[in-house]
């Protein structure tokens, strides 16, 4: 017991010296000084925000038109468009989120099911995945989802025919490996 005591006592003794060797104040003179001086020197004002206006509102009315980034349809007269003439869509609904993107940058990731109810997943092209279903529109030619399977999901497009009328135009998107 004696040599558990003497180590118990060696352990003491040295921590002791180790605390006494960090209580050395003279080492942090100027620190301490420069500390106080900084907490005695008079405390600055923050100006307040400046206040703009408020910005005004634009309605982008281009959206129906073609994108400058896809290739434009050259129509001569001669061909036949295929689809059926439809009425013209109606430009003043509220768009939905996907409708202001592209269709090619739009891609199927997945399906989610419940019941007789069905979902899709797609993902915008800027890493955010939205969930759609029939009824919902994508792409910026009016693509209203008709119908969504494990595989794919069917859309049918309002377009411009090239004469001044619009015609339907069917379109599949499906899904990724």
């Amino acid at each position: 017991m004696s040599q558990g005591f003497a180590a118990t006592a060696l352990v003491a003794l040295v921590f002791l010296v180790t605390l006494a060797g960090c209580s050395n104040d003279r080492q942090h003179g100027d620190l301490d000084k420069k500390m106080s001086d900084a907490r005695t020197r008079p405390q600055g004002v923050i100006e307040p925000l400046p206040e703009y206006p408020a910005a005004e509102r634009f309605n982008y009315s281009a959206l129906a038109l073609r994108s400058p980034f896809e290739a434009p349809v050259v129509i001569t007269g001669d061909e036949k468009v295929s689809g059926r003439a439809v009425s013209a869509p109606d430009q003043s609904r509220t768009k939905e989120p996907l409708e202001l993107i592209s269709y090619t940058s739009l891609s199927m990731v997945g399906i989610l099911a419940k019941g007789n109810q069905m979902w899709a997943l797609v993902d915008d092209g800027g890493g955010k995945v939205h969930r759609v279903r029939g009824g919902n529109y994508i792409g910026r030619n009016f693509g209203l989802i008709t119908n969504i399977n494990r595989r794919e999901i069917e859309i049918m497009e309002t377009v411009p025919d090239g004469k001044g009328g619009w015609i339907n135009r069917p379109r599949t998107m499906a899904m990724e490996e």
